[in-house]
């Protein structure tokens, strides 16, 4: 993995050059405490992964992070700040940046988050390649109901849907994309359900209102503990930050109406993170 690190302290940059080097996690092709060209040399370097800092001068991280948003390759993006208001946090994340790390810099912290960040990437370009795969050889699509594993319920249970019966269609689903090597824009989520189902609109509804209950859920969590790891990892990838953050705001009372769910990116996702 290519990495680019910017940060208005020349001592962080070694830091977290150090981390990445020592933990065998990649190369970092670049890094500027320059925030004005940081965007630009990303683009020609095209690292992987950036490591930025949310209080930069002149461009801070979270225009720099919608900057970098809008590059043809886009890198993913770890912020690291001092900064623990939730505000600010939550403005981060809506910039696209995919964890929040806070400083003091904690060796292992940061690279078990590289890590993770990492294993997201090599699963996005291996879903990648099986959708090509699919799109060349033209595989007829065959119904297919066995578990997909473990690690999808492992998921249901951190958001607390466990119980729910939309989890089932939804391993069903997911096994089904799995098997046909299926990418994340093969498919519709009306036609399968029609393929999988005798009812495809009472599978739809059941869906829906697992994806939701994990959703409010999620919600709740960041309410008690905006930190907390499994609100961290999943209100950026199985749901979409600002409809999380609008949930929030509901159950606050803060809104008349609380976040929408997409089950397309819900189920795409967590075939991403099993």
């Amino acid at each position: 993995m290519k990495f680019f690190v910017v940060d208005d302290d020349e001592n962080i940059i070694r830091i977290l050059e150090n981390i990445i080097h020592s933990s065998n996690l990649g190369e970092v092709v670049g890094s500027t405490s320059d925030s004005k060209s940081a965007v630009s040399q990303m683009s020609v370097l095209e690292p992987d992964i950036v490591l930025i800092d949310l209080l930069m001068p002149e461009v801070d991280g979270i225009a720099m992070s919608k900057a970098i948003q809008e590059l043809p390759k886009s890198p993913k993006v770890i912020m690291i700040s001092q900064v623990t208001n939730k505000s600010m946090i939550s403005k981060a994340y809506e910039s696209g940046i995919e964890f929040f790390i806070n400083k003091p810099i904690n060796r292992n912290e940061v690279a078990k988050v590289i890590e993770n960040v990492i294993g997201k990437l090599e699963l996005e370009n291996k879903f990648e390649i099986m959708g090509n795969m699919f799109r060349k050889d033209q595989k007829k699509m065959v119904k297919q109901t066995v578990d997909p594993g473990h690690s999808i319920k492992l998921i249901f249970s951190k958001l607390g849907i466990m119980g729910e019966k939309g989890t089932e269609d939804i391993l069903i689903i997911c096994n089904y994309m799995i098997e046909n090597h299926l990418s994340s824009f093969d498919f519709k989520v009306k036609d399968i359900c029609s393929d999988l189902s005798d009812n495809p609109k009472a599978m739809e509804q059941r869906l829906r209102r697992a994806i939701n209950k994990g959703l409010i859920n999620l919600a709740n969590i960041g309410i008690e503990d905006y930190m907390n790891e499994i609100f961290v990892q999943y209100s950026n990838s199985l749901y979409d930050f600002q409809n999380v953050k609008a949930e929030m705001d509901y159950i606050r009372g803060k809104r008349s109406a609380g976040g929408k769910i997409s089950i397309r990116r819900f189920i795409e996702n967590i075939i991403l993170l099993k």
